[in-house]
């Protein structure tokens, strides 16, 4: 029934604004301005990802968002340049002094959150 559909993902922020900053200006990312007062992210491969306002957000609780990379150090090196701050984990999903988990039977992952408190990730590509 949906194989043929380019299905999309969408998640809410408290402030469209600064949302546009962050992913357009931040990230790099294309994002453009939609009809009825959403943002859609162009992603590579032609992707898009909806982010609409919602007064009552809530961050998600989980990573709503993975950007895989080559290397997770310096791509994590050049966003906290950018003034972005990485999450420091304890217990079972242990991050190191930059925040990046190393080993650990996964991928070397870090996590960052968006302006509106949503969960993000850059991962390394193996």
């Amino acid at each position: 029934m949906f194989e043929n559909t380019r299905a999309f993902s969408g998640f809410s922020v408290d402030d469209l604004q600064k949302a546009k900053e962050f992913y357009q200006h931040t990230l790099g990312l294309n994002v453009t301005e939609e009809s009825m007062g959403v943002l859609s992210l162009h992603i590579s491969g032609g992707s898009t990802i909806l982010i609409y306002p919602k007064p009552n957000h809530t961050p998600a609780t989980f990573t709503i968002l993975n950007f895989p990379v080559a290397d997770v150090e310096k791509t994590v090196d050049e966003l906290v340049k950018l003034g972005v701050q990485f999450e420091h984990y304890e217990g079972d999903i242990q991050t190191d002094e930059k925040g990046i988990v190393r080993g650990k039977g996964g991928p070397t992952i870090a996590w960052f959150k968006d302006p509106a408190g949503n969960i993000l990730s850059v991962l390394e590509e193996s």
